[in-house]
């Protein structure tokens, strides 16, 4: 089965072409440009260079969020859009399982950190293949207050947070390490892998129409809307 893997729910953005477990293509990029400006002309080259037609993909996975609410609703608008048009599938990832996915040889407990804004991020806890906490948008104060369930385990943080963690978690010891940075972010391969995973366990895509992005909390917009209202 070929994958066309899309990821822009944090700073960071990529594409990737999977066929069945073999990485074709992918492209990564951690720049300024907007992720309108990078996803699709990402998606042109990668076909391009891998010399193989878009009609060819049998499925689309995106990460669905938690994340910024710009980055997620562009990376989900691009993959309904390609879906649609081809009346493919289309596989939801989340962004935090997908930080967490290369480290699952880890010895301990992986933390994917995101940056949410207003004092909080975005996380979730792994073990191995193993999930141990949901997808989460809450302070690191709280999060730290979770990780004493596992005080005896060290904890490796990953994603665009994961450095924002470490500098709240450096007071609680040694037991807390920083992914190299180059391994740091979510990679499209990932998302794709992922997908290809949640595709073996029997679960179904869904239509273009029915893929929808995964908000924590209310977007900034709505929420500035409905403080309005309560001081109307």
């Amino acid at each position: 089965m070929r994958i066309l893997a899309l990821d822009c729910a944090s700073v960071s953005a990529g594409v990737a072409l999977l066929d069945e477990e073999v990485v074709l293509g992918e492209a990564f990029t951690n720049v300024k440009l907007t992720h309108s400006q990078t996803l699709l002309p990402m998606v042109e080259e990668l076909f391009k260079n891998t010399q193989i037609p878009m009609d060819s993909v049998d499925g689309f996975a995106v990460t669905v969020g938690p994340g910024s609410f710009t980055g997620v609703r562009i990376g989900v608008a691009a993959v309904k859009g390609m879906a649609d048009a081809l009346k493919k599938p289309c596989y939801a990832v989340s962004a935090l399982e997908a930080a967490a996915y290369p480290f699952r040889s880890f010895d301990g407990i992986v933390c994917p950190l995101m940056d949410a804004r207003r004092d909080q991020v975005y996380t979730a806890l792994f073990r191995g293949k193993n999930r141990l906490l949901e997808d989460s948008a809450m302070s690191t104060a709280e999060l730290s207050e979770i990780l004493k369930q596992y005080e005896n385990e060290k904890v490796l943080l990953v994603g665009d947070g994961a450095q924002k963690g470490m500098d709240a978690f450096v007071k609680d010891g040694n037991r807390f390490s920083l992914a190299p940075s180059q391994f740091r972010f979510v990679r499209a391969s990932s998302v794709g892998l992922l997908a290809k995973e949640h595709i073996a366990n029997g679960e179904d895509g869904v239509k273009a129409q029915a893929l929808l992005p995964m908000y924590l909390r209310l977007p900034q917009a709505q929420r500035e809307l409905n403080n309005k209202k309560k001081n109307l």
